[in-house]
């Protein structure tokens, strides 16, 4: 299945084969008023929602969760109409309840689901594939690399094992996701340049596998992210939305999420691309608050896996951090707990009434 193919049969798609997917001045005036769909990934909250896990003082003012029932009853006071998140370990009757909350309380469900590195491991990746349609979630994002690709391998060897691995798996769950009806959707995980993507979509040729696109993870391997949003969408089941913003240090960039609007991203041009390939995808805010990610270019190691990068990508990409000062990027380390998770619902309740305000999201 080619790309336009899979854009007629992808869910509320079709009208929009053969459309072009650059912005024009009528289409960004129309982005204000959409009603945009406005949703919340839990990796947003990679503070509160961590702190299940561990024994730790309630704090008052954001105190932890205990499971995906709490985030629901969160999404609601913040207005969230999404969640996207992870179903590992639920079972039949916590899935019954998830979906009983969030019927209820009117939030649409995105699962998060681990892909089976091997055919042992498939019986487990069905089991909670059912769990998140039982919920209600009738999309899955999910990923091939859990790291970065200029930190995970030592080799183009490597790299190439991955690709193969990585085809490998996507392989073994496209029948299930066809016969249980939900789409699969990769993420660009830092991981993936686009055009490696698009021959992993390409070689699979089904419309029961698309992609998460994130808006800023191409920034770390030098790709702009309106080129990498062009050429995904027809692709595009799920959305991590975001901004970001840059600086230089000695070995080579830092990259950090910031709250929307107070980036480098051309937020309304994203938002075009994705709400015209895909009119019922949801924008769920990936705000991750956390110290700025040092992207080392000038390292050796970076380039193990990229050795034939055009050397345009590289300065187009370190001017754009050179515009950027490191003291300006939001940092974490430096508050106590309190204060850092404070600091994490700040910013997505900035996010929030930013994308209301400037763009008419719901």
């Amino acid at each position: 299945m080619n790309r336009r193919n899979f854009l007629a049969t992808s869910a509320g798609v079709g009208s929009l084969v053969g459309a072009t997917p650059l912005l024009t001045e009528q289409s960004a005036s129309a982005a204000v008023g959409s009603g945009r769909r406005l949703g919340l990934s839990i990796a947003s909250y990679m503070l509160r929602w961590g702190q299940r896990r561990v024994r730790t003082k309630t704090n008052a003012a954001n105190p932890g969760w205990q499971s995906a029932l709490d985030v629901l009853q969160h999404c609601n006071d913040l207005g969230a109409g999404c969640l996207q998140i992870g179903t590992n370990g639920w079972t039949t009757d916590f899935a019954g309840k998830v979906r009983e909350r969030r019927e209820g309380l009117g939030i649409a469900l995105e699962g998060q689901i681990r892909l089976p590195k091997k055919d042992s491991e498939v019986a487990e990746f069905e089991a909670e594939l059912l769990a998140a349609k039982e919920a209600g979630a009738t999309v899955l994002r999910t990923i091939c690399l859990g790291g970065r690709r200029y930190e995970a391998f030592e080799s183009l060897e490597q790299w190439k094992t991955f690709v193969t691995d990585s085809r490998r798996a996507l392989e073994r769950i496209e029948p299930l996701a066809a016969q249980h009806g939900v789409k699969i959707a990769f993420e660009n995980h830092k991981d993936w340049r686009v055009d490696e993507q698009l021959d992993v979509l390409e070689h699979l040729s089904s419309e029961h596998v698309g992609v998460t696109f994130d808006f800023g993870n191409n920034l770390a391997l030098l790709e702009d992210p309106v080129t990498v949003a062009e050429a995904l969408a027809p692709y595009i089941l799920s959305t991590h939305a975001k901004d970001m913003a840059m600086a230089e240090y000695a070995e080579g960039f830092l990259l950090s999420e910031v709250p929307l609007g107070e980036g480098i991203l051309d937020l309304p041009r994203l938002f075009d691309i994705c709400s015209r390939a895909n009119p019922q995808v949801w924008f769920n805010l990936e705000m991750i608050t956390r110290d700025p990610l040092e992207v080392p270019v000038s390292q050796e190691k970076y380039w193990l896996t990229m050795a034939d990068l055009p050397a345009p990508d590289l300065a187009r990409t370190l001017y754009q951090a050179k515009q950027g000062t490191a003291d300006t990027l939001p940092k974490l380390s430096h508050r106590d707990a309190e204060g850092q998770l404070a600091f994490e619902e700040q910013n997505i309740r900035d996010s929030f009434d930013y994308a209301r305000e400037e763009f008419g999201f719901v």
